[in-house]
């Protein structure tokens, strides 16, 4: 009888290791070929800069090829919207940004389709970064000051460049317009380096844009900053927007790696401790872009996007942008 239950407890335990063979097999089988890294910007922008240095170090990291892919449009939105449907394998990631998964929602929800937290699975923050008023160094403001008072005097006179419609760029600008008391003209575009281009090039006298992005033409004394919405090392005299009297503050904005939400358990266990490494080892290279490199888990991810994008709803009415 006691060999006869030895016998049935050995089978169940044969058994109980076949079941569990292909969940470890999966694991240690991904990723077996290329993944693919939607950028939802224009080659050569910051975001691309920026993600092709984390792709590089997460593909070492896993072993496997990484290819970025850029699709921009929309404020990042059209890139996202198709990483975020794409297969559910862990084989299509999304660098994402606060554009497209708090600020293009909230001011442009006709043109999203997707759902920032049900539909995407967050893997870890890459950076964190400001956002600038900027104008070339020969206008005739010297100060941001200056700029409101002219733009009160002249209403729509100045174009400001941004990175396209519903970017968080974008919703810094009306909420800029908001706060200030004053009428400016936007200018979208596709991102990139055009905004600054179109300030060099006098298409437009103003850009709202990454530290990083004015940060060289700053440094070469070709353009200068009015306004940030952080204070950073190296720039203490550019104010704040509360630091000049004004009660309600301007967001900056992040940058984090994500899939598509429904990839399986296994894959994550993959990817985010190893974008956790990957992150860590560009810091030094982010941070002397004019960034802030600070990784932070997925849950926290969830909650920083969740709080952020009740915040951005509730201005954008102030605002009128919604009902």
């Amino acid at each position: 009888m006691k060999l006869k239950h030895l016998c049935f407890l050995a089978m169940l335990c044969v058994l109980g290791i076949g079941m569990l063979a292909p969940s470890a097999s999966r694991a240690a089988g991904y990723p077996d070929h290329t993944i693919q890294l939607i950028i939802p910007n224009v080659a050569g922008a910051q975001m691309d800069i920026t993600g092709r240095l984390l792709s590089e170090e997460l593909g070492k990291i896993i072993g496997q090829k990484i290819i970025p892919n850029n699709k921009p449009g929309a404020g990042s939105v059209l890139g996202t919207d198709a990483a975020l449907r794409s297969k559910k394998d862990g084989y299509t990631l999304l660098y994402g940004t606060a554009s497209a998964m708090v600020y293009a929602p909230v001011a442009n929800p006709e043109v999203v389709h997707y759902d920032p937290i049900k539909d995407a699975e967050p893997l870890g923050m890459h950076y964190f970064f400001p956002q600038t008023i900027t104008v070339r160094s020969d206008a005739p403001w010297k100060t941001f000051r200056e700029f409101v008072d002219y733009a009160k005097k002249n209403p729509g006179k100045i174009r400001v460049s941004t990175m396209g419609l519903g970017s968080q760029p974008h919703f810094v600008l009306e909420m800029l317009q908001s706060i200030a008391g004053i009428q400016l003209t936007h200018v979208p575009f596709e991102g990139g380096e055009s905004v600054i281009t179109a300030v060099l090039g006098g298409h437009v006298e103003a850009t709202c844009d990454t530290l990083a992005k004015v940060k060289g033409q700053v440094e070469g004394g070709k353009m200068k900053m009015l306004l940030i919405t952080n204070k950073m090392p190296g720039y203490p005299d550019v104010p704040t927007i509360t630091e000049l009297g004004y009660k309600q503050g301007l967001p900056g904005g992040w940058f984090g790696m994500y899939a598509p939400a429904g990839i399986p358990e296994d894959v994550k266990k993959v990817l985010v401790p190893a974008v956790e490494k990957a992150v860590k080892a560009t810091k030094a290279k982010i941070d002397a872009l004019g960034n802030l490199c600070e990784y932070r888990p997925p849950a926290e991810v969830v909650k920083i996007t969740e709080e952020e994008y009740k915040r951005a709803l509730e201005i954008a009415k102030k605002m009128g942008l919604r009902k």
